[in-house]
């Protein structure tokens, strides 16, 4: 089902339905400021094993966190490096994913590696909504594993059909996906470089 979600913020009734499928373990599509994506809440019995399943994902490959800011992101982690708190109050909300410590016993099913996870909070009301009334999202983009991402909501519910019962329209999500940075160790380490460029991060850096 396509659910209207235009407007900032969006309309209460489409929030109201995907955090409804939320909380009973399904996953949804939504629109970001990159492109679409698959969400779950990852504190639900089984919602990640229907995300990995249906976007044909290897565990392996852990799955990133949506937060609504810095104070959700400190949340669900531990011993947070300065850095990483820098960047997040200079990028966030915007395209840059940052992984950190994972807090020990989360209780979020992510994939297999339980010690890190990666944070991003999004530049668009649709996903801040969404964590606002339902805490961190788990996400991926809307899109079977190796294939390109989808960009419009009528895309993702052809492609997943009733697997995905709930896909927010934000209209066209055709952004660059997020950067990804590892802040775990002495040195800030690139994983993927996205639409802030990795130049400008090391200089940030120092």
């Amino acid at each position: 089902m396509i659910v209207s979600a235009m407007g900032e913020p969006p309309p209460p009734t489409a929030v109201l339905q995907a955090v409804r499928a939320l909380s009973q373990a399904q996953p949804i599509g939504i629109p970001t400021d990159t492109v679409y994506g698959l969400a779950v809440d990852p504190f639900r019995p089984g919602a990640t094993d229907r995300i990995f399943a249906v976007k044909r994902r290897p565990r392996d490959v852990s799955l990133p966190l949506l937060v609504s800011g810095v104070e959700q992101a400190l949340s669900v982690s531990t011993a947070v490096p300065h850095l990483a708190l820098q960047l997040m109050e200079r990028y966030w909300p915007g395209p840059l994913t940052i992984v950190i410590p994972a807090l020990p016993g989360l209780g979020a099913d992510l994939g297999d590696d339980d010690l890190t996870v990666g944070v991003r909070s999004p530049d668009h009301p649709v996903p801040q909504a969404l964590c606002a009334a339902s805490g961190p999202l788990a996400t991926t983009s809307a899109n079977r594993h190796g294939e390109p991402p989808l960009t419009r909501a009528k895309e993702v519910a052809e492609s997943f059909g009733e697997a995905v019962p709930v896909v927010l329209d934000g209209g066209v999500c055709a952004g660059a996906p997020s950067t990804v940075v590892d802040c775990t160790g002495q040195d800030l380490k690139l994983l993927r470089e996205g639409r802030i460029p990795w130049a400008e991060l090391v200089a940030f850096a120092g």
